[in-house]
């Protein structure tokens, strides 16, 4: 490594050539090194069954490994979104039947676990968005690749109307329309800033805490779970907090309840998009 005149320190790598394609196996990787001071730092394996060069059956291989990778982060967006929704609607009900047991405090605090729990599961597959906001603010920097937005998307919403309908079904007996769905308590335009502040806080702590090399991956769950525990309680009573419009539209479509719901739909994807973009702004 050298450094350069900035104090920054370039990277330089070795890159062992086989003596011919044919002797160059499966494992064998090149790299691209970049300097560490450029805003794209990163070091991209390239392996031989994704170039253009490559023979017919490994770029076949290469396309179903490709394919079988996304069905298994689109199944992990799936399990991940249902879980969340599920937990979340069962909080609230319980607290609904049960006379404020847990409070706006153990509503909150059992949203922000459940995020911290899945996200630690599911981080190293998918990424674990199991919001549409997330994956659309991702998708929009190059965090996630453009063709991915659409099966993530539909997965997160599946999943959170086939949780949705769980949760109808399990807790019948109860109106989930009035109780778990959100509508909000004030006029439109603040309903709609509330949800475009609280999705930047979210996305903002995300992104720099999950894509920066400086900050310490291993706390992405618990910072993306502190940060909705926090945005809750500051938003459940005027908006219930959504900042997620998987989480609005999977239980308006199991109730039939879709009063402003627009308002869940656009909002947090422009806060998303804005807490992204403010980071990276000030990263750079």
């Amino acid at each position: 490594m050298d450094k350069s005149r900035s104090g920054t320190m370039d990277v330089s790598v070795n890159i062992p050539v086989a003596s011919s394609m044919e002797s160059m196996s499966n494992d064998d990787m090149l790299a691209i090194a970049v300097p560490r001071n450029s805003p794209s730092f990163k070091i991209m394996p390239l392996r031989d069954d994704t170039m253009a060069c490559s023979s017919p059956d490994h770029s076949i291989l290469g396309t179903k490994r490709v394919a079988v990778l996304l069905v298994k982060k689109v199944m992990a967006e799936f399990l991940g979104t249902f879980m969340l929704i599920f937990i979340l609607l069962s909080a609230v009900v319980t607290n609904a039947v049960h006379g404020g047991v847990l409070g706006l405090l153990g509503v909150a605090a059992t949203a922000g676990l459940a995020i911290v729990v899945i996200v630690s599961a599911l981080f190293h597959v998918s990424g674990a968005h199991l919001n549409p906001a997330v994956s659309i603010a991702m998708a929009v920097f190059g965090y996630l690749p453009r063709a991915h937005l659409a099966p993530y998307m539909a997965a997160q919403l599946l999943g959170s109307v086939t949780a949705s309908l769980a949760a109808k079904g399990i807790y019948h007996s109860t109106n989930l329309g009035a109780i778990a769905t959100t509508v909000p308590t004030l006029g439109n335009m603040e309903a709609f800033f509330i949800e475009f502040i609280t999705t930047f806080i979210l996305l903002f702590v995300i992104i720099a805490v999950a894509t920066d090399p400086k900050a310490v991956k291993e706390l992405v769950a618990v910072a993306a779970g502190a940060a909705v525990m926090m945005n809750a309680l500051v938003s459940a009573e005027s908006t219930g907090g959504s900042m997620n419009p998987a989480r609005t539209l999977g239980p308006a479509i199991a109730t039939g309840t879709y009063t402003k719901v627009w308002i869940y739909m656009l909002a947090p994807p422009l806060g998303a998009i804005s807490g992204t973009g403010a980071y990276i702004a000030l990263k750079h």
